[in-house]
């Protein structure tokens, strides 16, 4: 089971950058600090995996293009065994990459070149969303849906049989915003403003690939889904009645 990362909203995060361009990797750290946090550069996996020995941290930017184990490989080890926000920072801008990055784990992709605001903001929006405050106030309350319980504030999904379900901050994301719509009909852009607070997310089909991977956890059988539904033209709804509890 992967380990469920979530930040208090007290500390400082950490940000680690993958990234093995000197220059970039200086105007992004200088840029971080600035913005109060703590960061630190890696250029490669293996300086990367060796950090993550020693330290914790509450965000990674991942060059794609790195020497050795490219960036896309690092993505699928790291979400195999954490939860830990990603944002994929890349040259390769086509919607295919942009998609494979998604698939992989990633929360977000950021093309080169970037605006430093924008990446920022991306950053940022990840970690409130990753928080136990920003993202879920106090009067939010726990759910229940078809034998599922979902907690926004401690961010946990709970099964049927009562195992914790680990989630990326995006998966949770959209499934929290499924289970405060229940029965509507969400277009994509609904979704991804839903849960991207506002700030510029990812290409819309990458929605299409986070809810498949939403469905693999929830969904009895994913070949003939029954709690998350695709609307033709329209987009998904989500149909189990939702409860308080």
């Amino acid at each position: 089971m992967t380990a469920q990362h979530l930040i208090a909203p007290e500390t400082v995060p950490r940000i680690l950058l993958v990234e093995d361009d000197d220059e970039i990797a200086a105007m992004v750290i200088e840029m971080l600090t600035e913005n109060g946090f703590e960061a630190a550069a890696v250029g490669s996996a293996a300086n990367m995996d060796a950090i993550l020995k020693k330290q914790s941290f509450d965000l990674v930017v991942l060059d794609g293009m790195l020497p050795g184990e490219d960036g896309f490989s690092i993505c699928r080890r790291l979400r195999a065994s954490s939860t830990i926000p990603i944002v994929m920072l890349t040259a390769l801008g086509d919607e295919i990459n942009r998609i494979v990055g998604i698939e992989l784990g990633a929360d977000d992709y950021i093309t080169k070149p970037f605006h430093p605001r924008e990446l920022m903001a991306r950053i940022k929006g990840l970690l409130r969303r990753a928080s136990y405050g920003a993202i879920s106030p106090p009067q939010q309350t726990a759910m229940q849906f078809a034998g599922w319980q979902i907690d926004p504030i401690l961010r946990q999904l709970v099964n049927p049989e009562g195992v914790h379900v680990s989630m990326t901050t995006a998966e949770f994301d959209i499934l929290l915003a499924f289970c405060q719509n229940p029965g509507r009909v969400m277009t994509r852009e609904q979704l991804l403003r839903l849960t991207h607070a506002g700030a510029a997310g990812p290409v819309e089909r990458s929605i299409d690939v986070h809810i498949s991977r939403v469905r693999q956890k929830i969904e009895f059988n994913v070949r003939e889904p029954t709690l998350i539904k695709t609307v033709r033209l329209g987009g998904y709804v989500f149909t189990p009645k939702v409860e308080a509890y």
